[in-house]
Parts: C-alpha cells; sequence; structure tokens
C-alpha cells in the first residue's frame, strides 16, 4: 500500500461516488466514508499471525473493497491481477447477496470480508435492531470461520466484542 492508494480512496469515495457528493459514514453523518477502507487495510496489515503476502494483497485489497460498489472509478492499473480478482470477489450488489453467496468464495475473501463487517458493525449504531441482528450473526458466522482457517487473529477478538 502506497501514498497513491490512499489519495485514489480518498478521492475516489471524496469526489467521484455515485451519490454525487462527499460520501460520509451513516453512524455520525460527519466521518468521512474513506476512513472506512483506510481502517480495514491497516487493521490486516497489523496481523502478524498471518503471511506477509496474504497482509500485503489484502490490505490493498481492502483499500480497495468498495471503489466498485460505491463509486463512478474503476479500480487503477497498478494494481495486481490478484489485488483485483480479491475486490470483485469481495463485491456485492446487497448484503443478502453476500449472506448467502460468501460462503462458495475462497477462504481469504472470507478473511477480508471479516475486516470489512467488523467495520460496519464498529458504526452500526444507525441499524435497525432486527438488520443489525442480522449483521451480527454474519460476523459471527465469519468469526468462526476465520478462526478455523487462520488461527486466533487480533480482528476476531474485536469481532467477538460486537455481538
Amino acid at each position: 500500500m502506497e501514498l497513491r492508494d490512499i489519495e485514489y480512496i480518498i478521492n475516489s469515495h471524496t469526489n467521484l461516488n455515485k451519490l454525487g457528493v462527499a460520501q460520509v459514514r451513516k453512524w455520525d453523518n460527519k466521518t468521512p466514508y474513506y476512513v472506512h477502507p483506510i481502517w480495514c487495510a491497516t487493521m490486516i496489515l497489523q496481523e502478524t499471525l498471518l503471511p506477509e503476502k496474504i497482509r500485503k494483497s489484502g490490505g490493498q485489497a481492502l483499500l480497495y473493497h468498495d471503489v466498485l460498489e460505491d463509486t463512478n472509478k474503476e479500480l487503477p492499473n497498478w494494481l495486481s491481477e490478484r489485488v483485483r480478482s480479491l475486490v470483485s470477489d469481495m463485491t456485492f450488489d446487497s448484503s443478502e447477496q453476500e449472506w448467502s453467496n460468501l460462503w462458495s468464495k475462497d477462504k481469504e475473501v472470507r478473511l477480508l470480508k471479516l475486516y470489512d463487517k467488523t467495520s460496519n458493525l464498529l458504526d452500526g449504531t444507525w441499524m435497525e435492531l432486527e438488520r443489525m441482528k442480522e449483521h451480527q450473526s454474519h460476523l459471527k458466522r465469519l468469526c468462526e470461520d476465520v478462526e478455523k482457517n487462520y488461527g486466533q487473529l487480533k480482528i476476531i477478538k474485536l469481532a467477538r466484542n460486537l455481538f
């Protein structure tokens, strides 16, 4: 992850998003949206129990994971095919589509989704109770899957406080 990646994300979510106005997080309608992918990317980079290859490609994929869903930008040409593939596999049209289709994806995609969903629930105070329960159930299942595949990561400890 380089400065150009962060600049690309900030610009995409601030100036070129599908809403036509600078995106903000729903929980306070003030926090710039780009904080979310940056948080996700920096969190996986700290998981020293994961192989460096997964941390690096995962960090970059998490940084770009909402570009295709939420902005009018394409992925930049400097991204590797591996990162492009991870971003594509993380992209869904709805939460419901994700909940039913994520389990057929590679375990690395499910690992990355754990960071995404943990961040979303940290900011999830805006969700109605039933929707919150659905997200918590999904997060719990992700924690179990990721722990089985990767061991006891920091993100699992954090996520388990949210359900």
